[in-house]
């Protein structure tokens, strides 16, 4: 039987740091231990987690200004499995959630890494249509492209060990440098679409902006997607004048350019949200219409200001 350590890294989750253990000790397979690295919250997330080291064999870490990757690296250097699975403070696991992720391992011993899905759980129309708008569904993703995010999946510790483990330089993105390092070194990845955890989207439009800065800003540092910002910034900074001086002229062009813009731009987070409408009120199905296009700006907006910080920073750095 293989054995499995949890690994996360947490600061501040004392709101949902007890929705992460209870269904951790809902597993089907549970794992033969769990070690939590907490980054130095304030917010009384230590206690939440010290009251159940008698449920859970459990160890607590306290790495004081640790990042992300700090965090993981030092969870899963003093972890006893073969198998380190990890998953991020605030989400919610399916109770078999473990048992798909190892049942890959357990099938066949080539297999290296295990992804996992994600799915998400709304508690309010605007978190609704965030979810809509931002995730893609299961029918959306490739499995054979598709890149391990570490709220989900599972690896081998000697994976972890060739490959460096988690870039300490990098503060958001570092999973998918963590990913493309495991790609590169030929080890085998496998999609598990049914080890699923649930995460609450981010509750407000501050939030989620600071959230897609940050992660823009990381692909900077890291220098990822170019081809997908520089399409961003050529149609904001491109198409985006040129179709607004056609409406000045009154070109005949301009409402055929902004209905198939607008058709292109949306149809994608529509396609997801018309479903989900059912469940609401005449009202929130209104608002929800009228979000997606406001989350789709403020989204892109985040990315073009995180992009270039992220690009300054990593010529700096060099």
């Amino acid at each position: 039987m293989l054995k499995v350590s949890l690994i996360t890294t947490v600061k501040n989750e004392a709101d949902s740091m007890k929705r992460l253990l209870e269904s951790l000790l809902a597993q089907s397979r549970k794992p033969e231990e769990v070690i939590i690295v907490d980054g130095g919250s304030t917010d009384g997330t230590v206690g939440v987690i010290r009251a159940y080291q008698g449920k859970l064999p459990l160890k607590l870490i306290i790495g004081e200004g640790f990042n992300i990757s700090q965090g993981r690296n030092a969870a899963i250097a003093q972890a006893q499995g073969e198998i380190i699975a990890s998953t991020d403070a605030g989400v919610r696991l399916d109770p078999d959630w473990l048992k798909c992720l190892l049942l890959p391992f357990e099938e066949d011993d080539s297999i290296d890494v295990v992804s996992g899905f994600f799915l998400p759980a709304p508690q309010s129309v605007f978190e609704i249509v965030l979810g809509a708008t931002v995730l893609p569904t299961l029918s959306e993703i490739d499995p054979h492209r598709f890149l391990p995010s570490s709220r989900s999946v599972a690896f081998r510790w000697e994976a972890w060990k060739e490959v460096g483990g988690y870039p300490e330089w990098l503060d958001y993105c570092e999973d998918l440098v963590f990913d493309f390092k495991l790609r590169h070194a030929g080890f085998k990845l496998l999609f598990a679409p049914q080890a699923v955890v649930y995460f609450r989207p981010r509750p407000h439009l501050a939030a989620f902006f600071r959230q897609y800065y940050r992660y823009s800003r990381g692909d900077g540092k890291a220098d990822l997607w170019r081809r997908r910002h520089a399409i961003r910034y050529l149609s904001y900074l491109g198409a985006g004048p040129l179709l607004l001086a056609l409406g000045f002229l009154r070109h005949p062009l301009f409402l055929g350019g902004l209905f198939i813009g607008a058709a292109i731009y949306l149809w994608t987070p529509y396609k997801r949200l018309l479903p989900l409408l059912r469940m609401l009120s005449p009202l929130d199905r209104v608002k929800a219409l009228l979000l997606v296009p406001l989350l789709r700006i403020t989204g892109d907006i985040a990315k073009m200001a995180g992009y270039p910080v992220g690009v300054l920073w990593r010529w700096r750095s060099r």
